[in-house]
């Protein structure tokens, strides 16, 4: 599954440096530079699940700045939960143009891993329920499919939990 890329990212880096394999899967722009919206369908043909692409949602809590929600599958972030879990009264999605602020990344290719230092990173349980996960590359356009274990190992010490609506 280890192939050699011509893509660098820190997230690339950080899985060679830890001796992940992985797997880089092209993901056709359309003319606006946005991911195709047929994601599903390329997944599928490659022999991945759909459902195991980890979003990297980001909010912005009123005293706790920004957070990162690693959640896996069609799962929506409950901000009750979310808010309890921060000790926040207010939380917000991130702005399309904060996004790369929070996280050194553009919207479509944040990854959960290889983010600044005090970013807060929350994993919903989801992610653990699947063998394989595909996650943002760091580099719009690409995707990465990792062993779930091996993006676990990464996140280690990261709060998790249930974070979404039933």
């Amino acid at each position: 599954m280890f192939v050699t890329t011509h893509l660098t990212s820190p997230v690339i880096d950080l899985l060679v440096q830890q001796q992940i394999q992985f797997e880089v899967i092209e993901i056709p722009l359309s003319d606006d530079q946005k991911p195709i919206r047929q994601l599903e369908e390329l997944l599928s043909a490659q022999g991945l699940d759909p459902q195991s692409v980890v979003r990297s949602v980001v909010f912005k809590g009123e005293n706790s700045g920004f957070c990162l929600l690693a959640v896996a599958g069609g799962g929506r972030a409950d901000w009750a939960l979310l808010r309890a879990h921060l000790g926040e009264r207010k939380c917000r999605m991130a702005e399309y143009d904060e996004v790369p602020e929070a996280t050194g990344y553009v919207v479509g290719a944040v990854p959960p891993i290889a983010l600044p230092e005090g970013l807060t990173v929350l994993v919903d349980d989801s992610v653990a329920g699947y063998d394989t996960v595909v996650i943002g590359s760091g580099v719009l356009g690409y995707a990465l499919a990792l062993r779930t274990a091996d993006l676990l190992q990464c996140l280690s010490g990261k709060a998790r939990g249930h974070f979404v609506k039933a």
